[in-house]
């Protein structure tokens, strides 16, 4: 199917590894111009560098509005406008021994959400003058599991922030031809992380790697860990003009979540 990406001004957010640079190759293959942001320039470079077709790198902290409005507009200057904004940049959930009620603290969630939450509002509120001027565009934000689980509290807030947010951007921008949506890939998405965090569970455990592979892909319906390529495809045509008839809405990318019923 050719998505209607050729040609299209893409920035994606967060673009320097796991499910950011997967949309930027994405994206890259169905001929768009693709915009990386990140904050650190050297990684991002690297990152570029993999990537086969047209892209060009921005440097951009998303905790920092006039970062961000920055970058979008030297964005705007090189490419002439933007069409698609793929809201990645955030750390992600499941490194680490989460942190229970008593353990919590204020300044962890509310990094969380500053980073993931009102980064996301960010980025968003500096493209969309672009898109509505020009009366189109697509806003694809990634946000995770956690929105539809519990066992996180700085997890399950961040990831209902963005779904909340992306509501509120689909009602506001539609009437202008603009479409936004949520994905929420897996709890545990397979990136270049993956396998030193499941070789240290494994140490850690006495487990093999394989079990705790399989406990990890456990949640999921198909019983595996999702790659972050898989969860890039969904989003490359959620970014795309072919997607048109779902804004507003979360889809699920992990595999599916078992025991649980969305509707």
């Amino acid at each position: 199917m050719d998505l209607g990406l050729a040609g299209a001004r893409a920035i994606v957010v967060g673009a320097s590894r796991g499910i950011g640079l997967e949309v930027a190759r994405g994206l890259a293959a169905e001929g768009a111009t693709v915009a990386m942001v990140a904050r650190g320039a050297e990684e991002l470079e690297r990152a570029a560098a993999t990537v086969e077709g047209s892209v060009l790198t921005e440097t951009a902290d998303t905790t920092d509005d006039a970062s961000v409005r920055a970058m979008v507009q030297r964005v705007v200057e090189r490419l002439g406008g933007v069409d698609v904004l793929v809201n990645a940049a955030a750390p992600p959930a499941g490194g680490g021994p989460v942190p229970g009620l008593t353990e919590i603290t204020d300044s962890a969630v509310l990094g969380a959400v500053d980073t993931k939450v009102v980064g996301y509002l960010r980025a968003a509120r500096a493209v969309a003058p672009h898109m509505i001027a020009q009366g189109s565009g697509r806003i694809v934000n990634i946000s995770g599991m956690f929105a539809r689980r519990t066992g996180s509290i700085a997890g399950t807030l961040r990831n209902v922030g963005v779904a909340a947010i992306t509501a509120n951007l689909a009602d506001e921008l539609g009437p202008y031809g603009i479409g936004a949506v949520v994905v929420h890939p897996g709890t545990m998405v397979e990136t270049e992380r993956t396998p030193g965090l499941v070789a240290d569970r494994a140490q850690q455990s006495g487990r093999s790697e394989d079990e705790v592979r399989a406990e990890l892909g456990a949640p999921s319906s198909m019983g595996r860990i999702m790659t972050a390529e898989e969860v890039a495809d969904v989003v490359v045509f959620l970014a795309s003009p072919k997607a048109v008839a779902v804004t507003g809405d979360a889809v699920g990318a992990g595999g599916g979540n078992r025991g649980q019923i969305s509707y």
